[in-house]
């Protein structure tokens, strides 16, 4: 590839990292929270190298003739190199056409990013299995309780007190369609690293109507029985009473605590 068009290449990565990672929240659709400072940093350096390679062929003029026909020869050879033609005939002086794509992932950050992970990837995916938990503490005496989707799927097939027995709770999450089924899920999905190792964690709702899918949502309800309640048969499903639409997180990404 010749140079200007690598300046160009350089400048633009750059410029993408930084719109998605300093001064927009599109790097959190890809990436968690905690890695946004690495991409800032590496939008700076692909600044600083594009430049850095533009200025270094910068070559002023000198002041005899000596730099004049020093500089004529060099662009000669520069010349020469660009129009080589290897010993099978294969021209290298042009630009591969393949190389142009590269520069289809910089633009995209600048004008049009891909959109965020949603009901249909979750829809598409078995539930992310919730870590084993042997000790719970006690439930608070507020009522509803605020929880997670992966505190709430804990507590039914793991605790075996059953204190989430009865108990009215508050989720917040989108709504995920289910497939084959009149039903729906509270969904939320979430990066271990980055969009690459999404899973989701997902709770099946009854006793309201589906919003349309990827619409955040937070519910009130109790479980809904079927097993036994503290063992893996508990199904994580909810008897809602009460469905609310919220704005979406501006980090989705996490199984967050209730919005209110």
């Amino acid at each position: 590839m010749k140079r200007p068009l690598q300046v160009t290449l350089l400048v633009l990565s750059g410029l993408g990292l930084l719109h998605a990672s300093l001064f927009t929240d599109l790097s959190l659709r890809f990436v968690k929270e905690g890695m946004r400072p690495m991409l800032v940093a590496s939008g700076v350096l692909l600044l600083v190298l594009g430049v850095a390679e533009a200025w270094s062929h910068q070559k002023p003029a000198g002041e005899d003739g000596h730099d004049h026909e020093d500089a004529d020869a060099n662009a000669d050879t520069d010349a020469d190199a660009e129009r080589h033609v290897d010993a099978h005939g294969h021209d290298h002086s042009t630009v591969p056409r393949i190389a142009w794509l590269l520069f289809l992932p910089a633009l995209s950050l600048l004008f049009y990013a891909p959109p965020a992970l949603g009901a249909y990837t979750a829809a598409r995916e078995a539930p992310k299995a919730v870590t084993e938990q042997r000790y719970f503490d006690p439930l608070p005496a507020t009522s509803p309780v605020p929880l997670t989707l992966t505190q709430f799927t804990s507590r039914v097939q793991q605790d075996h007190k059953r204190d989430i027995g009865g108990r009215s709770v508050r989720m917040t999450g989108f709504v995920t369609p289910d497939k084959g089924a009149d039903g729906w899920y509270l969904t939320r999905i979430i990066f271990t690293c980055c969009a690459a190792d999404a899973q989701s964690v997902k709770v099946r709702i009854h006793g309201a109507s589906a919003l349309p899918a990827n619409t955040w949502v937070t519910v009130t309800g109790t479980w809904h029985p079927g097993g036994t309640l503290g063992t893996s048969s508990a199904p994580a499903a909810l008897d809602v009473r009460t469905v609310k639409k919220v704005a979406k997180p501006v980090n989705a990404y996490t199984d967050a605590l209730p919005l209110f």
